[in-house]
């Protein structure tokens, strides 16, 4: 006989686990279960790798609300101040936590410790955790879903929530189609130790090949995001240390210091993804599995926490029955113009400043420069960096 459940997330990544652990604070009398594929073993789990990710002030304030999220933690470094700029050409923007009366415009977080930590909060949790397992068969009625296990355990749940990342085997299993479009570039992804420190400052910088990111972390290392074209990707993923460091010193200038020392080199291909719904029957998709985005803004987590956040609120909300058509339509009500704000800006933004357009270089000089000039231009970036929006809706 199939266990009963109000809700169940497949997936304990970073998304799957925050839905859990917020849906399980602000509706403590739901029945909540978390189905995982791999199994965390010790400092091992595929979904929380050597990455760092960007949080942007909301996102943070959010998971301390729940208890989530430690500033002082040691995978943690606050982000202080942002500065903009576009490689050979004038134009640049600095936006400073100050000037918006915040402590911070962020933090970016080592995602390996933080991952480790949420699964850490779901093993303490009354969440039932399956793990290692997934779901090879949905079978859907008017009430619930009903879900087949690899291991052969059935559930059945009001609502089911898919968390499982881009790559979402569930999301298949209902058909959920998610369309993509390929960019011509890859990301390198490294940790990069500078001397004398970073001072919690971070840095975008667009260049002819694409943008390239220097986020500050503990230690004083900065997370590079390197963003090139893809046949390039290799030549520098064969580089040698010192010689990784020269190309990106040459490319990066010294505005963010020397760099002394790099640590082991990732790379992967950017992509523009997403689902054809939010929503199915009895059904909400979250997270990766919802939208991929170009890492150039940092917006890509803070993008799936708000859906948690908006999920959380709606559950807690008791004029909706729990996973009825009017609570998912609901949902992709409340989650769909944010989604398509921010996939919209960051998609505009790498086309723009990839363009090698004179004319389009200079405009990109002048409002960039008229930005630092201006701060009423400047609030719009400085409240997306910092996850300032209301119901899809930037404020």
């Amino acid at each position: 006989m199939a266990k009963q459940f109000d809700v169940v997330i497949i997936g304990g990544g970073l998304a799957g686990a925050s839905c859990a652990l917020s849906v399980a604070k602000t509706n403590p009398a739901l029945n909540i279960a978390v189905v995982e594929a791999n199994q965390v073993t010790g400092d091992y789990h595929p979904s929380f790798d050597d990455r760092s990710i960007a949080l942007a002030q909301q996102s943070v304030e959010y998971l301390q609300s729940l208890n989530l999220f430690e500033q002082n933690a040691p995978y943690t470094a606050a982000i202080k101040k942002v500065s903009v700029s576009d490689r050979g050409h004038f134009g640049k923007a600095h936006i400073n936590c100050d000037e918006f009366a915040k402590p911070s415009l962020g933090y970016v977080v080592e995602v390996n410790p933080f991952g480790r930590a949420l699964h850490l909060r779901l093993t303490q949790s009354n969440i039932t955790l399956l793990c290692p397992d997934s779901v090879t068969a949905i079978e859907q009625t008017l009430h619930s879903n009903t879900l087949t296990l690899q291991s052969g355990e059935q559930l059945n749940t009001a609502l089911l929530v898919i968390a499982d990342g881009a790559q979402s085997p569930t999301r298949n299993l209902l058909g959920l189609g998610f369309n993509t479009l390929p960019y011509e570039q890859g990301a390198i992804i490294a940790n990069v130790e500078v001397a004398g420190g970073h001072n919690n400052h971070a840095f975008e910088r667009f260049t002819q090949n694409g943008p390239m990111a220097l986020l500050p972390m503990s230690n004083n290392r900065y997370s590079l995001v390197w963003c090139m074209r893809q046949e390039q990707v290799e030549q520098y993923m064969a580089l040698s240390e010192q010689d990784f460091l020269s190309a990106l010193q040459s490319a990066f200038g010294y505005r963010g210091g020397q760099f002394t020392k790099v640590g082991m080199r990732t790379s992967y291909p950017l992509v523009y993804g997403q689902v054809e719904s939010l929503i199915a029957h009895r059904t909400v998709v979250i997270g990766n599995a919802a939208h991929a985005i170009h890492p150039i803004a940092g917006q890509g987590f803070n993008l799936g926490l708000r859906d948690v956040q908006v999920l959380s609120n709606l559950i807690a909300d008791s004029q909706y029955d729990l996973g009825s058509y009017a609570f998912t339509r609901e949902y992709s009500k409340k989650r769909s113009d944010d989604i398509k704000t921010v996939m919209s800006l960051t998609d505009a933004l790498v086309r723009l400043f990839s363009n090698s357009s004179r004319v389009l270089a200079l405009g990109r000089s002048i409002g960039l420069f008229s930005m630092d000039l201006f701060p009423a231009l400047k609030a719009p970036l400085a409240k997306q960096l910092m996850g300032q929006v209301k119901q899809g809706r930037r404020l």
